[in-house]
């Protein structure tokens, strides 16, 4: 009965551990630039700023869906982004996405979408766009007139599916608990020691 429940514990403490892991290296390897997870809500960092963004693919082919970071498919897109900090409602915010080339010395050559500064006193602004090739992109978010904070994320689009800065650390993380595991149970199940009269 005791080696059941140990074996049952056991068990329960390497699960824990799996899921652990794979939090901890999915969401480090899910981490693009200004963008981040923060309490099942993704926040752009801009300067000392801080943005809710949410995307959303109202025309996805397996129903409309919702993305903190890269873009699952190509096709029309909707991205809000939400002041956190009310002093951002009395600066310019401008919003550009540009093809991630390598090379950004023609920056209008490269951009597929572009918001000029412009002061949003609701806190909330959003834009759409058809993204119509899968490939990789940079998000370019700047506040400010004088003193420019810019925040700078890179993303893919239509390339989730096969990513492999995705796959690999939940593939890492899976190999990792089954090794705790192991190694749990081999030690559990060494030879007891003698009880004392």
């Amino acid at each position: 009965m005791k080696a059941q429940f140990a074996k049952g514990c056991l068990t329960r403490q390497a699960a824990a551990a799996l899921a652990v892991a794979c939090l901890g290296l999915s969401s480090a390897a899910r981490a693009h630039g200004g963008l981040s997870m923060d309490e099942d809500s993704c926040k752009l960092r801009v300067g000392r700023f801080l943005m809710h963004f949410v995307g959303y693919q109202p025309d996805s082919s397996s129903g409309p869906r919702e993305f903190c970071e890269d873009i699952p498919e190509t096709g029309r897109t909707v991205v809000v982004l939400d002041y956190v900090n009310d002093e951002l409602r009395d600066l310019p915010t401008e919003v550009r996405v540009i093809r991630d080339t390598g090379d950004e010395s023609k920056l209008d050559e490269i951009t597929v979408l572009h918001m000029p500064p412009k002061v949003y006193r609701t806190g909330s602004l959003s834009f759409e766009h058809d993204f119509t090739q899968a490939g990789r992109f940079i998000g370019l978010v700047t506040v400010g007139a004088d003193q420019k904070l810019v925040s700078r994320f890179p993303f893919s689009v239509g390339r989730t599916g096969s990513s492999w800065h995705t796959v690999v650390p939940i593939v890492v993380a899976a190999v990792a608990g089954f090794g705790l595991y192991r190694f749990a149970v081999r030690r559990r199940s060494g030879t007891p020691r003698a009880r004392d009269a």
